[in-house]
């Protein structure tokens, strides 16, 4: 208990101390890809009353049999909203709902959708760290969203899990989920669609704002589960945090920044150096990225404290 009220402070402070930027008051951005295939663009800040927990990048694809969501929102009311803007462009029914992840946003959502007769989907080890930082995240949640929301919200694990990866079809349109390691959380999953050559990432790729590197992820093996995603060479990635982009700007904004961190922090172990002057560790080549301020010096801290054991 102890261990996860030490956890909640640090969170919360990092967090709380998040400025507004673009999609606040709760938006959702609605990004036409392709055609029948959407990115929904949550807040790229912190989650808030307003937006519920949605502040991360959700996905939908429309079939001839129902639709196939990307991640089911942060709170049940969460999960209403991102219904609402589904209706915008059908009133076909969700048939199933992938988790790509852990993180709270991924998967919280599931009950609204579960009442709605959705198939939920996720990698084993996304459900097993669902489990273990359930209780966190609600406590985490209560301090963000506000306890009613949370009170509304049930967990709901999912209904189909696998190890490494599923196919399936819906009607006409093939989807191949793969949990090729652990990246943001442990059980990170991508979702590509072959025959669009369309890629939903999950939290393996943040763009525009600065990734977070936090106890529950390894950036060794984030770098090799991005390089798993990017050897499909995506037409479009639709990112974990941000709008629809390129696998060129995904590279830039994710995987070149954690190559950039861990080259940094090995050489302040090389050079003797102390903790608690971690924040040298330059990063400035990434200061374009929201939230560079707040996450660049506790990343460092978590780098430093995996390559110390690696």
């Amino acid at each position: 208990m102890k261990n996860q009220f030490k956890h909640l402070v640090l969170f919360l402070f990092l967090m709380l101390s998040f400025t507004q930027a673009a999609g606040a008051d709760g938006y959702l951005e609605l990004k036409n890809v392709e055609k029948n295939i959407y990115a929904i663009v949550g807040d790229l800040t912190n989650r808030t009353p307003e937006n519920l927990g949605n502040n991360m990048t959700f996905g939908v694809v429309v079939t001839d049999k129902g639709v196939v969501l990307v991640d089911a929102g942060g709170t049940y009311n969460g999960a209403k909203q991102i219904h609402a803007m589904i209706k915008t462009i059908t009133d076909m029914p969700i048939v199933k709902v992938i988790n790509t992840g852990g993180q709270d946003h991924r998967w919280l959502g599931n009950a609204y959708f579960k009442k709605l007769g959705a198939e939920i989907i996720a990698s084993e080890k996304a459900v097993k760290d669902q489990k273990a930082r359930k209780d966190f995240q609600f406590l985490m949640l209560s301090n963000l969203v506000g306890d009613k929301e949370v009170k509304l919200t049930d967990p709901v694990f999912a209904d189909k899990t696998f190890e490494k990866e599923l196919k399936f079809k819906v009607a006409n349109v093939e989807f191949e989920i793969t949990h090729a390691g652990q990246a943001h959380t442990p059980g990170d999953s991508f979702v590509w669609l072959p025959q669009s050559k369309i890629m939903f990432t999950g939290d393996i790729v943040y763009t525009e704002r600065m990734l977070g590197v936090l106890d529950h992820s390894n950036s060794k093996s984030w770098l090799k589960t991005f390089e798993a995603m990017a050897s499909y060479k995506p037409k479009h990635v639709i990112p974990g945090h941000g709008h629809p982009t390129t696998l060129e700007k995904a590279r830039k904004d994710t995987y070149d920044y954690l190559v950039n961190l861990r080259f940094g922090v090995a050489q302040f172990i090389e050079n003797d150096g102390d903790l608690s002057e971690i924040s040298k560790v330059d990063q400035s080549k990434f200061d374009y990225l929201l939230k560079h301020k707040t996450l660049s010096g506790r990343n460092a801290q978590q780098v430093f404290t995996e390559m110390e054991w690696e």
